[in-house]
């Protein structure tokens, strides 16, 4: 369950969450993942045909999101301390930046924190198993593990041309 940490409070009521998260054009859910995939989503590390036996146990979920979003495809990142290269690829996305396609996240396993700067605010979500976020397209944030240093989430796409990401240099932002 996610918890919204902001400059004067923490938020870990549900609504309360979703709320806030609306009100900054961001969309969260929360998606319990099937209980046949447990055994996978306990390993540390997946090589391909287990990626694809759980992004299979998950098909359901995108046919409703493809449904309702129109999203076109998914992959599932794995993403922990032995992952090589690991400090590079984080390096990428923990700077304040964003995206010309909206970046959505079902998180199936571990924990990580989106960042944020909104309308002059400044605030963190993390995000663990079962939470579902959709950050809208030219929303600044950005994205690191947490102390778990361990996530498994699907991403979904509309364009993946537009999920590359586009540096902002925070001192030149307004923070309240």
């Amino acid at each position: 369950m996610a918890t919204v940490k902001r400059k004067s409070e923490s938020l870990t009521d549900t609504s309360k969450i979703k709320d806030f998260l609306v009100s900054k054009g961001l969309s969260y859910e929360f998606y319990d993942a099937p209980e046949t995939l447990n055994t996978l989503l306990k390993q540390k590390a997946l090589n391909d045909a287990e990626k694809e036996e759980i992004l299979s146990g998950l098909q359901y979920r995108f046919d409703e999101l493809k449904k309702k979003y129109n999203y076109q495809a998914r992959d599932l990142v794995v993403l922990h301390d032995e992952v090589p290269g690991i400090s590079d690829m984080l390096a990428k996305f923990d700077k304040l930046h964003y995206h010309t396609d909206e970046e959505v996240r079902y998180i199936i396993d571990g924990s990580g924190i989106f960042g944020f700067i909104i309308g002059g605010e400044k605030f963190e979500v993390h995000v663990s198993k079962g939470d579902f976020i959709s950050i809208p397209q030219n929303t600044n944030h950005w994205f690191t593990l947490d102390a778990a240093n361990r996530i498994k989430a699907v991403r979904y796409f509309k364009d993946n041309s537009g999920w590359v990401p586009v540096y902002v240099d925070e001192k030149e932002l307004s923070i309240h």
